[in-house]
């Protein structure tokens, strides 16, 4: 599997962004640990600490009169070495949603 398709896209959530030296991605179902902190520092230039990760199963959904179900994903919870920090949103506090102009 190639390093560069494991990440799908981070997760940007209050909860996610607001905790220190971590960051959340949503990850191929094949993907395992190891794969996702090679993948991590390979593409952000960081050294991961540990990488948690859990299957977030699919829900039902309708669509007017048809049923059907959301596709289940990965989620991988990264913890970064002390000092490291990935920058999801380049320019942005995401504590406070505050884009800041930088001309």
């Amino acid at each position: 599997m190639n390093i560069y398709n494991i990440i799908k896209k981070p997760v940007v959530t209050e909860k996610s962004t607001s905790e220190a030296n971590k960051a959340v991605f949503r990850v191929v179902i094949a993907a395992t640990k190891p794969q996702i902190s090679l993948a991590v520092e390979t593409m952000f230039g960081v050294k991961v600490k540990s990488v948690n990760t859990c299957i977030m199963s699919s829900k039902p959904k309708r669509f007017g009169k048809n049923s059907g179900r959301r596709s289940a994903w990965k989620k991988a919870i990264v913890t970064l070495q002390p000092g490291h920090q990935i920058e999801i949103a380049p320019g942005a506090d995401l504590a406070t949603g505050q884009v800041s102009s930088e001309s």
